[in-house]
């Protein structure tokens, strides 16, 4: 009886790597832009050129009310406090405040007032820009 010669498979299937790879890139590419989205909040429009973006906090008040770090509610009488701890922990000094359009001028104010009690002077407002074709 011969015996025979086993020979490992040195090939590798390039075909099925590419394609996990696409696979992977898309997948991504859907879902990256929704781990940013934070809060949905109707935005006040007003014309006004973009300034330049730097990393922040984004401190969200929406149409109830109700006031998030980022994607997490926080109480007013917490803000500070909050926004004291998350600055440990990012090397963010800039807030950027989106408020929806429907929220009083007076909570705003609040919560402007909160963050410049924790110490961050760089405040700036977010709005929506009118598009081109309405102006």
């Amino acid at each position: 009886m011969a015996r025979r010669q086993l020979h490992a498979l040195s090939d590798i299937n390039i075909a099925n790597l590419v394609d996990v790879i696409l696979v992977l890139l898309i997948i991504f590419m859907i879902t990256a832009p929704m781990l940013q989205s934070g809060v949905d909040v109707k935005l006040p429009r007003a014309e006004l050129t973009p300034s330049r973006e730097r990393e922040g906090i984004v401190v969200t008040v929406d149409s109830r009310g109700d006031i998030y770090i980022d994607k997490y509610e926080v109480e007013l009488k917490d803000l500070a406090s909050r926004l004291k701890a998350v600055t440990r922990h990012k090397s963010a000094q800039v807030v950027y405040l989106k408020g929806d359009e429907d929220v009083p001028y007076g909570n705003i104010i609040q919560v402007v007032a909160e963050v410049k009690k924790a110490g961050l002077t760089d405040v700036g407002l977010v709005i929506e820009p009118i598009p081109e074709s309405i102006r």
